[in-house]
């Protein structure tokens, strides 16, 4: 799964606007990674990365192709929405594509309460990018 969601986003961004984790960078510090399966079939995965005492970071959100359309993407989103504010989390942020190729991620981020904003962190202004803040 993770080696379909770094090809799509090595196809569908330049390197200067592509900003997915290795697994190396999933096992970093500060990380927790999340997936969901049917038996023995991944179905989506999830990162959360702290930022600070506040704020928590979404990373490499993907659900498996023969999953999608079925909810999967919202469970896992719900999921790690939980996950943070069981941790004490009062903001949620991510980075997504602005190509139509994210369209249905950010459809989703938006239907679960996600709000556009401005680059966080080390982020910078990037017309390929799109910023979402959800208060948890």
């Amino acid at each position: 799964m993770l080696a379909d969601h770094l090809a799509d986003m090595n196809a569908t961004s330049p390197a200067e606007s592509m900003h997915a984790l290795n697994l190396d960078a999933l096992r970093g510090p500060g990380m927790r990674f999340f997936s969901a399966w049917d038996g023995g079939t991944v179905l989506g995965c999830a990162a959360l990365k702290t930022l600070n005492d506040d704020a928590v970071e979404l990373k490499s959100m993907r659900t498996a192709e023969v999953a999608r359309g079925q909810g999967v993407g919202g469970a896992m989103l719900q999921h790690v929405i939980e996950q943070a504010r069981s941790r004490g989390a009062r903001r949620m942020l991510l980075e997504t594509g602005a190509p139509d190729f994210f369209a249905p991620a950010r459809r989703l981020y938006q239907r679960h309460g996600f709000t556009p904003r401005g680059p966080f962190a080390d982020y910078v202004d990037d017309p390929l990018a799109c910023y979402f803040e959800l208060t948890l």
